[in-house]
């Protein structure tokens, strides 16, 4: 049941999108081709375990055959000799005297030994001095080996005695007696450990005669080790049988593990190339190959100049490769299991493993003789883990730099804007976040697969994306600060100009994003964007999926752009005009000049901002600016005290204060400050102010005809609101319930198709 839960979370990690569907043919594949690697690997396994397990049972009996050959000779023996002494006469004291005999000699061979002792070890120090002044050649090494050798049997016979004694109390100075041998020892294996690590570069160096002598060595010690171990296993089983054959109590008592010492030597002579690896690898991920080149340079000395001289039997060149290619393993696992791995290092580990095998394969090595597999057959895992290396580098990229923006933006301190070369004004991280995304893709175009770049073209996708909400989220919330009717009337106008800048830069930043100018040569970040993902993805992603998701993006930019503009605008309604809008249409209108004030407040604006706003933002300010005018001031018809007496001149004041908004938007473009940079459709504009003569009718009409000139209405403007109508009609100063009756009346008889939205739409 676990296992089946784990592949079901495995399969749920693949498959986090609904475009991964369109990936399951070529997981199917890897998988397939996975178990078939795995399959041939346990069919090896397996038939080398037989193999193995046939030939330790087949040596198990062996063994067990000769054991009891040998165990049924020594009972044969001891037998002989118990009835041997029956057979000769006096046979015990010719025994007595024989062993009289031999002790003796043993003493007088001790005596000698001991009295020779500090002479002979001193003959060896000076050997190993004049070795020290040729360590490439050591050409006493054999014979300090062998004198060595006997003084130490030497040492472990005398020690051997000395505790089989009755009396011990000259074990302690015995032992101080030999402790300059164990200097000696320490001497002699310096040398040979020397020799050990540095016998590549002896075989490079054609020194065959120290490599062979150091091969002699290391063989008999085997051997010697052999021979240890056979007594003690002989005497662990057959103490009695054995303690009576001193032979077999003769030579070295104790394992002195030569061969071991010569093996871990392999790899403390491997170790610190794979640590100046490390170092290397971590500055030029890209070079790994060029990195590793002395692992099989080593490999290929060995197979070429070390194999004819070493022992048959130890298999030199296997027993450096199965060496050599453990530390391989762990030392890229080790990599791969860095949680701080960044991507171009995973990519080079994963490009690696298809290069190691071809270059084994070369020193006449099969993937199936080297085990385990370098990357533990990890390759579809790390390929996941290179995207996703990748997605949480972007995404961090993105958060950052998102945060920097945000306590800028909340900040408002002085030089957080850029100007491009245009003089508009541009936040400081949009041309990094570009960059930083076209690096990304060409990181994930490194990988030389589409699944990969793909994956990582869609967390881009939602990046961009989720940038573009949380960008309209921050503005609306600070906006808030201005709009809302709980607002402080006293601190309106603070930060609101640099508030105001923000939302210029926030607006130029989406359509350089979008905008492209070819005749000029210049292309937008996501038009360059495109270029270069297009090439590393698939047709089908493409046309599937990747044009949506820009056409998304693109959408999504001018939308954010005119959102802040539609901001900019609203904050000038809200907060310039808070104590003009309010006087439309009461008594005071008629003494005022509320339109021109409105007109001339719009001008600085325009001349404050029309050279650091993009020119097609500019034309989008214009338009904003009409309509919300246009909107507020038919909204003003709600203003407290509005009221239109049919006494009063309100047509002729109507008009003057269309003619005014006519001549400013009219005359925009021949102003100096706007020349060249402003296009205003005249025409769209005073379209859409058609709906004041509309309301000035409602106004004029007779009660009789304002259900007419409502449907009129209606008809031209399908989203005209009841409510604003009944509010004009209650404008009026002779208003009775007759005319709303008859407007509701007619509303609820006429049907009017929806079309696209009109400026009454706008209108409270």
């Amino acid at each position: 049941m676990a296992e089946t839960e784990g592949s079901i979370v495995e399969l749920a990690d693949l498959l986090r999108q609904p475009e991964d569907l369109d990936k399951i043919s070529f997981l199917k594949s890897e998988f397939t081709r996975k178990k078939v690697a795995v399959d041939r690997q346990l069919k090896l396994g397996l038939r080398d375990q037989l193999e193995v397990t046939q030939n330790g049972i087949t040596s198990i009996s062996d063994g067990q055959r000769t054991v009891n050959q040998i165990k049924e000779e020594m009972m044969k023996i001891d037998k002989l000799c118990a009835e041997a002494q029956n057979m000769i006469r006096d046979f015990p004291n010719i025994n007595l005297v024989s062993q009289v005999h031999r002790n003796f000699t043993q003493v007088e061979a001790m005596k000698a030994n001991i009295e020779s002792f500090d002479l002979r070890l001193k003959d060896l120090e000076q050997l190993l001095r004049e070795d020290d002044q040729d360590m490439e050649n050591q050409p006493n090494i054999l014979k300090v080996h062998y004198e060595l050798t006997q003084l130490r049997d030497v040492r472990d016979d005398a020690m051997d005695q000395i505790k089989r004694a009755s009396d011990t109390s000259l074990e302690g100075h015995l032992q101080d007696y030999f402790t300059r041998l164990d200097d000696v020892i320490e001497w002699f294996n310096d040398h040979i450990g020397t020799a050990c690590m540095n016998l590549i570069p002896l075989v490079q160096a054609d020194n065959k005669g120290m490599v062979v002598r150091l091969a002699l060595i290391i063989e008999e010690e085997e051997k010697s080790d052999n021979k240890v171990k056979a007594l003690q296993d002989a005497q662990r089983e057959y103490k009695d049988l054995a303690s009576r054959f001193k032979s077999m109590t003769n030579g070295p008592k104790q394992l002195r593990g030569y061969k071991e010492k010569f093996l871990t030597a392999i790899e403390f002579y491997a170790q610190p190339q794979f640590e100046k690896a490390d170092e290397r690898f971590l500055e030029e991920p890209d070079k790994l190959a060029n990195i590793l080149k002395w692992y099989f340079n080593d490999l290929f000395v060995v197979k070429a100049g070390m194999t004819s001289l070493m022992p048959k039997k130890w298999k030199i060149f296997k027993t450096y490769t199965d060496i050599y290619h453990k530390m391989m393993h762990d030392w890229l696992i080790k990599n791969i299991d860095n949680p701080e791995l960044s991507p171009p290092h995973m990519l080079s580990i994963i490009d690696w493993s298809e290069q190691y095998y071809a270059k084994m394969i070369k020193l006449g090595w099969e993937p199936t003789d080297l085990q385990p597999h370098v990357l533990d057959n990890r390759e579809v895992e790390l390929i996941r883990e290179y995207r996703q290396l990748i997605v949480q580098s972007v995404d961090e990229w993105m958060d950052r730099m998102f945060a920097a923006d945000k306590k800028s933006f909340l900040e408002r301190k002085p030089d957080t804007l850029d100007n491009n070369e245009n003089g508009y004004f541009r936040t400081k991280t949009l041309g990094d976040m570009w960059r930083m995304l076209k690096e990304q893709t060409a990181v994930a175009g490194d990988s030389g697969r589409a699944d990969v770049a793909e994956g990582v073209f869609d967390a881009m996708f939602r990046a961009l994306k989720s940038r573009q909400n949380m960008w309209q989220k921050m503005v609306d919330e600070e906006a808030q600060r201005y709009l809302s009717p709980s607002r402080d009337s006293t601190t309106d106008q603070e930060g609101m100009q640099v508030f105001q800048d923000w939302l210029v830069a926030i607006a130029n930043d989406q359509i350089a994003c979008i905008d492209d100018n070819e005749a000029a040569g210049q292309l937008s970040y996501l038009t360059r964007f495109t270029r270069d993902f297009t090439p590393l993805a698939t047709p089908k992603y493409l046309t599937q999926h990747a044009n949506a998701e820009l056409d998304a993006l693109r959408d999504g930019f001018v939308d954010l752009g005119t959102h802040c503009i539609t901001l900019f605008v609203t904050l000038i309604f809200t907060v310039d005009f808070r104590t003009t809008l309010p006087d439309f249409f009461t008594p005071k209108w008629y003494s005022e000049y509320a339109m021109k004030r409105i007109t001339t407040t719009f001008d600085d604006y325009l001349a404050d901002y029309s050279k650091v706003l993009h020119p097609s933002l500019l034309d989008i300010l214009v338009e904003e600016l009409a309509d919300h005018l246009l909107a507020a001031y038919l909204s003003s018809v709600r203003n407290k005290h509005a009221r239109f007496r049919r006494n009063e001149p309100f047509t002729d004041k109507f008009k003057d204060d269309i003619l005014t908004a006519f001549d400013f938007f009219q005359s925009l473009p021949a102003k100096p400050d706007l020349a060249g940079l402003v296009n205003v459709d005249f025409a769209n504009i005073k379209g859409k102010w058609k709906v004041v003569n509309h309301m000035v009718r409602l106004l004029e009409a007779e009660k009789g005809g304002v259900a007419g000139v409502y449907e009129e209405f209606k008809r031209e403007n399908w989203d005209l609101g009841l409510g604003w109508v009944e509010a004009v009609l209650r404008a009026r100063d002779d208003f009775e319930k007759a005319m709303l009756s008859g407007v509701k009346a007619k509303a609820g008889e006429m049907h009017v198709e929806r079309g696209p939205e009109t400026i009454m739409s706008k209108v409270k």
